[in-house]
């Protein structure tokens, strides 16, 4: 029997920590794959890992890819496999397959904003149909015998759905929410809301992850507070700060969090550009695709954003590491920024891969 199979509905795997709040890393498509899950535990896992989500629809596969962040996942974490689609057959097949994997539950995606993936009626999509959505929760809870989990945002374009939405939540008995405090349309521009997390967490008979905009360890303690969620679900802010899980579980035990030097910024930037390097990919190539990581990596080095002017320009492995010794190995800045320097910002074009982020 699978641990899937032997899952309880009404236990959730323990965090590492007993007791305490969750932690997650968002789901992120082309980010969070088995690469960048090991990388990540090195500086400090969180309780749960989600896949990206496997695409379903008539003629789908289990991508292999993404197959291999839960077959070959070494993190000793559970791993919960994220599925998009709105085809209630197709899906039924999608969720019969991955049940012969060792996974900790089926997600379901119903937040992704990305204007391609909401226009097929999927992710983010699938908010502006209640009927559909309550069917597809029904189906799946039907047919999921251990933990069934849902990913979403707190409407379409407007909250007028969101009660609503929380009421099926509870009526097809959903083991976990994760929500996102925005709008589909808002996607990452509008400011989170938090008040409409908190109304989940006391409406809704599951533990809710409050996500969005958790910055720091220390924020993340503000949200809990805030919103009375049961955990919190990182994304971005993982992807500047891998070392987050481990500083939030220090902050939730009662101490001060572990300050990172810049120079251990430098070692995950080289674990980083190794952990995503792809055979036979061009040099420069994959130059450009670690700057999407810089981009918010940058953002806690320094105030003035000279890192990430000079590592923009860079074309070569050489200059990248350059730009990198020069700004994190030079001893004058020796910390790196608990929260995100104001004005230092991740430009929206670099970012075309982790806008697919709920």
């Amino acid at each position: 029997m699978s641990s899937f199979e032997s899952s309880s509905l009404s236990s959730l795997p323990e965090p590492i920590c007993k007791g305490q709040a969750l932690t997650a890393l968002a789901p992120m498509q082309d980010v969070t794959n088995l690469p960048f899950m090991t990388l990540i535990s090195e500086f400090g896992s969180p309780d749960y890992f989600f896949t990206e989500y496997f695409r379903v629809h008539d003629h789908s596969r289990l991508e292999k890819h993404i197959l291999q962040s839960i077959t070959e996942n070494t993190t000793n974490r559970p791993v919960f496999a994220q599925m998009i689609g709105e085809n209630i057959s197709e899906i039924i097949r999608t969720v019969r397959e991955l049940v012969t994997y060792p996974i900790a539950g089926i997600d379901l995606n119903m937040g992704c904003p990305a204007p391609k993936i909401y226009k097929k009626n999927v992710g983010g999509g699938l908010l502006r149909d209640m009927q559909k959505v309550d069917q597809l929760l029904g189906a799946l809870r039907e047919e999921i015998d251990g933990l069934f989990t849902v990913k979403m945002r707190i409407g379409f374009e407007t909250t007028e759905n969101f009660e609503p939405l929380l009421n099926l939540i509870n009526k097809h008995q959903v083991d976990l929410l994760s929500l996102h405090g925005r709008t589909v349309k808002e996607m990452y521009r509008s400011e989170v809301h938090f008040d409409a997390i908190g109304l989940a967490a006391k409406s809704v008979y599951c533990p809710v992850l409050a996500n969005g905009n958790v910055t720091s360890a220390y924020r993340a303690r503000e949200i809990l507070e805030e919103t009375g969620a049961a955990g919190v679900m990182i994304g971005r802010s993982a992807i500047r700060n891998p070392w987050i899980f481990h500083q939030t579980r220090e902050v939730l035990s009662g101490k001060q969090i572990t300050k990172t030097p810049l120079s251990e910024v430098y070692h995950y930037i080289k674990r980083l550009y190794e952990a995503t390097q792809t055979p036979g990919v061009i040099e420069r190539f994959h130059v450009n695709k670690m700057k999407k990581y810089l981009n918010f990596i940058g953002q806690g080095v320094d105030s003035e954003g000279s890192f990430l002017y000079e590592v923009r320009r860079v074309q070569t492995e050489k200059e990248l590491f350059e730009v990198c010794e020069k700004h994190l190995l030079n001893g004058i800045n020796e910390w790196f920024a608990d929260e995100p320097f104001s004005g230092v910002i991740a430009r929206p074009n670099c970012e075309t891969p982790l806008q697919k982020a709920i």
